[in-house]
């Protein structure tokens, strides 16, 4: 650049007399930009500038794969991955990683090519989240609760080309396979820690399968870092689940992001409480790995479990939704363990109860509380910590944008323009940035309607408050509409989590001849406690408005997803047949 310079500076001036404000050698021309000497110099900075473009000294793709080779360079011996007995240190994950990959490029997978994963949380899953894309294939990791038709779908619109499978969801996994015209190969994971029915469905064991590949496999950063990295289905409540794809710019920064926000140290040990197959883990397989942490698998969750985790590996970190936080705290004594140290807690999905938040605290745990959704490729907002008078009221909100998010706005939906921070005028959650999907694979129309605007439509309808935390009221699909009244199903279900007797809650719409729709509230009750319908009714009216009361109270347990989501569409059903 300095030959350019100097001729910069130099401008048109043989006698090399020109005047840094750019005029000629008379000194009449002004800097106007009208002379032509003032044309050149503005071309020269134009061209000096362009000159400097990324090369391979300074630019690769971003992508969070380049996390496990640093990990294992760094530290080769640390602790990776703990799994019952099992132990994997960072040089064995990466090499497992590297022969996972090369196994796969052997079979004839490449870039671009589907991988489809139906796992719980072992190692398998996560040694995925590295080998597929290190070959430039696709991770598609598949809910575990789904049934087989829903299966099927996604295995014949992803057209996976292999499937990494656990005997344990063969019940499922078999018929869905038996359903597809193009069958992908199949290689089962016989996890030892896994003792009940299931059978093997493919040729091939997973151990088998990686032992065939190369520890040295050479693999390549992606061309592009807009390039698919993962293939996430969403649940599909109103039809076929939608293919949300996320690109590997993206997931490096949400896993970055993920550190920054959680002010996660170094070698932090995490606890597998959240699904890998949500949302990719929330792209923790790559954040923990990125601060080379000892991942502990858990392949269900339970609170016992949980607690002894905790205690015997030190856990410092781990993610679930609400209804996780709900099972802990009302775990019983037996089951519980005290521990010395702060374990840190991120809860989404779902606004989680204040009364849960402080009980969860007492029991040694502190709460994040994070928003996001799976076209944004985990958590998007997180509620950052103040010197607050009504500190678990405020930890219940969503808070404010992550770090790494560009924009994020409650807005009108059709114009896109802000809505005032004033707590009360509702709009819907508006995202744009890096961290947002690609779009939906093979649904064009789907994601217009997405980015309509040029922002992503979340769906989720907030306030923005003073202080630029939002807070979700409700789902668009779930405010209920009672004699031409919006009822927000979120602020009656915070009125059931206040009755001492309950451990979860929903509120649907039920059809109303006279009113259209009517709350209607089902409710599951602690272990040991008791209510009535009448008790809760009445509950509601000393803390609702009565328009807003629940007209029927369902007593039950709730049905809920893998994640620890609350179903609110069975509820629907169960909602109109009553």
């Amino acid at each position: 650049m300095g030959t350019t310079a100097n001729k910069e500076s130099s401008g048109s001036s043989r006698s090399g007399r020109q005047k840094p404000n750019g005029s000629s050698r008379s000194g009449r021309q002004k800097s106007n930009g009208g002379s032509r000497a003032g044309r050149r110099d503005g071309a020269a900075r134009k061209t000096a500038w362009e000159s400097l473009v990324p090369g391979p000294a300074n630019y690769t793709a971003l992508s969070p794969i380049v996390f496990l080779p640093r990990a294992a360079e760094i530290h080769p011996q640390g602790v990776a991955v703990i799994h019952g007995e099992s132990r994997l240190t960072y040089a064995q994950l990466h090499e497992r990683a590297c022969r996972l990959a090369s196994a796969l490029a052997r079979r004839g997978v490449r870039r671009g090519d589907v991988v489809s994963a139906m796992l719980p949380n072992v190692p398998a899953m996560l040694e995925a989240h590295y080998g597929v894309p290190m070959v430039g294939a696709v991770l598609n990791t598949i809910n575990t609760r789904l049934d087989a038709q829903t299966v099927a779908y996604i295995l014949e619109h992803g057209e996976a080309k292999v499937l990494i499978t656990d005997r344990m969801y063969a019940a499922v996994v078999g018929p869905a396979l038996a359903r597809l015209k193009r069958k992908p190969l199949v290689i089962d994971v016989d996890d030892p820690l896994y003792s009940g029915p299931g059978s093997r469905l493919g040729k091939l064991d997973y151990e088998t399968f990686i032992d065939s590949g190369d520890p040295q496999f050479r693999w390549t950063l992606p061309p592009s870092e807009s390039d698919p990295i993962a293939l996430n289905y969403t649940s599909g409540t109103t039809g076929r689940p939608k293919g949300v794809v996320y690109h590997h710019r993206g997931t490096f920064l949400e896993a970055a992001g993920n550190i920054m926000a959680w002010a996660m140290p170094a070698r932090p040990v995490y606890l597998w409480t959240l699904p890998m197959f949500h949302c990719n883990g929330w792209c923790f397989p790559w954040s923990v790995t990125a601060m080379a942490g000892t991942h502990v698998c858990l392949r269900a969750v339970e609170p016992k479990r949980i607690f002894d985790l905790i205690v015997e590996h030190g856990v410092t970190h781990m993610c679930g939704a609400p209804t996780v936080l709900g099972m802990l705290v009302s775990a019983p004594e037996t089951e519980r363990r005290r521990f010395p140290h702060v374990v840190h807690i991120q809860t989404g999905g779902s606004p989680p109860p204040a009364k849960v938040i402080q009980a969860m605290e007492e029991l040694g745990f502190q709460v994040l509380h994070i928003y996001g959704m799976t076209e944004l490729q985990g958590p998007s907002t997180y509620c950052a910590a103040q010197d607050w008078k009504d500190k678990y009221a405020e930890m219940a909100r969503q808070g404010v944008r992550y770090p790494v998010v560009e924009g994020h706005i409650v807005a009108d939906a059709r114009s896109c323009k802000p809505v005032p921070k004033d707590g009360r005028t509702v709009g819907e959650i508006l995202v744009r940035g890096n961290t947002v999907m690609l779009g939906y694979l093979k649904d064009p129309k789907a994601t217009a309607e997405a980015f309509a605007g040029g922002w992503m439509h979340t769906g989720d309808l907030a306030v923005w408050h003073p202080s630029s935390y939002i807070e979700i009221k409700d789902r668009k699909k779930d405010i209920i509409i009672s004699g031409g009244e919006n009822i927000s199903s979120v602020e009656v279900e915070i009125a059931l989590y206040k009755h001492p007797a309950t451990q979860l809650a929903a509120v649907v719409a039920r059809p109303d001849e006279k009113w259209g729709e009517v709350p209607c509230a089902f409710v599951q009750l602690k272990e040991g406690a008791a209510a009535s319908e009448s008790d809760y009714i009445e509950w509601c009216r000393q803390n609702l408005a009565r328009f807003k009361v629940p007209k029927k109270v369902v007593f039950g347990p709730l049905p809920t997803t893998a994640t620890g989501k609350i179903q609110k569409f069975v509820l629907r059903e169960r909602a109109k047949a009553l």
